[in-house]
């Protein structure tokens, strides 16, 4: 099953701004974080401005980025930021259903909001496809007159952590995680 889907994997490339095989800042537990290559939205003081532009990065397979993954027993799941993840919802999608059926979670960092993406999902199915498979979503774009050093997983109090498997789960809209000191 994991070497038929490796093949899958290995006829689809991604840019990539860069990868960090372990972090700890990116969600809950240990995760890798895929920086995808560009960005539409280009937030003023973004922490990541060499993310922006579409023809740079490096190219990775989703068959190497999933062996990172898999060779990891201690990951709690990977993280997709950018740049801008839903400019290869196509690609992450299929990656993010990968690292899923191992038993790892998806949190993902857009800059649009959740309103926005769910109403692109109605004409647009690799949007629905990739929204499918993320459990948490941290949406809005960074805004640094909202910047804050103390919230926890996110740059401003404008974005949201929200738990998309309670949203479907409990058929809701969303709903909002809270970390301590928040």
């Amino acid at each position: 099953m994991i070497e038929t889907l490796k093949k899958k994997l290995s006829h689809i490339t991604l840019p990539l701004a860069g990868i960090v095989e372990e972090s700890v800042v990116d969600g809950t537990g240990l995760r890798t974080t895929i920086f995808v290559q560009g960005c539409p939205h280009q937030c003023k003081g973004c922490h990541n401005p060499s993310a922006w532009e579409f023809s740079g990065g490096q190219k990775f397979t989703l068959a190497e980025l999933f062996d990172k993954v898999q060779s990891n027993p201690l990951l709690s799941g990977i993280t997709l930021s950018g740049g801008e993840p839903f400019c290869y919802a196509k690609e992450l999608a299929v990656l993010s259903q990968a690292v899923r059926e191992l038993g790892l979670n998806v949190w993902c960092y857009t800059g649009y909001t959740l309103a926005e993406l769910q109403e692109k999902a109605q004409s647009d199915l690799s949007t629905k496809k990739l929204l499918d498979q993320i459990d948490v979503l941290v949406d809005g774009p960074f805004i640094e007159s909202q910047k804050s050093g103390l919230l926890k997983f996110r740059g401003s109090n404008n974005q949201r952590i929200i738990d998309l498997n309670s949203m479907r789960t409990q058929n809701t809209q969303a709903v909002i995680l809270l970390f301590p000191g928040q």
